[in-house]
């Protein structure tokens, strides 16, 4: 699925809560919002705890996040791509700040 990325490998640019942001090619939102350090990667809906990826394999649910203009996202199982619009969520698909 995703592919194995040694050091210096290619780099791409996504946005992230609108600012552009290099990561590597090959990589999930998940693990790159994690190389980022750009945690929670959401807030719950009822009680607006944050949460961020646990599982990396799309069971927790813990990392839903909106990906280009999409709500609920497992960023764990979506590659990056050049260009990509992702932002962090507050609640059940209502987008934070």
């Amino acid at each position: 699925m995703f592919r194995t990325l040694a050091s210096g490998s290619e780099k791409i640019e996504i946005y992230l809560d609108g600012k552009p942001v290099p990561v590597p090619a090959g990589i999930s939102v998940a693990a790159a919002m994690l190389q980022l350090g750009a945690l929670p990667t959401r807030l719950t809906p009822v009680k607006r705890s944050p949460r961020a990826p646990f599982c990396m394999m799309g069971v927790c649910f813990e990392c839903l996040i909106e990906i280009d203009g999409l709500a609920n996202q497992p960023a764990c199982q979506v590659e990056v791509q050049s260009g990509m619009r992702v932002r962090r969520q507050c609640g059940a698909g209502e987008l934070a700040s």
